[in-house]
């Protein structure tokens, strides 16, 4: 995935389209995966719930 498919610009302000990673701040997103939700640098991770 390219980093231009990370961020969106709409009416003059930039809009992150994936969720930050909590323990790392602001610009390190978190990879989205079938169950989970995981950020490379950190290997914090979130598992989604079963529906």
């Amino acid at each position: 995935m390219a980093k231009k498919d990370l961020y969106e610009i709409k009416d003059d302000k930039l809009i992150r389209k994936r969720k930050h990673c909590p323990k790392c701040g602001d610009g390190v997103f978190l990879a989205e995966h079938k169950n989970r939700v995981t950020c490379g640098s950190c290997r914090y991770t979130e598992f989604r719930k079963k529906e």
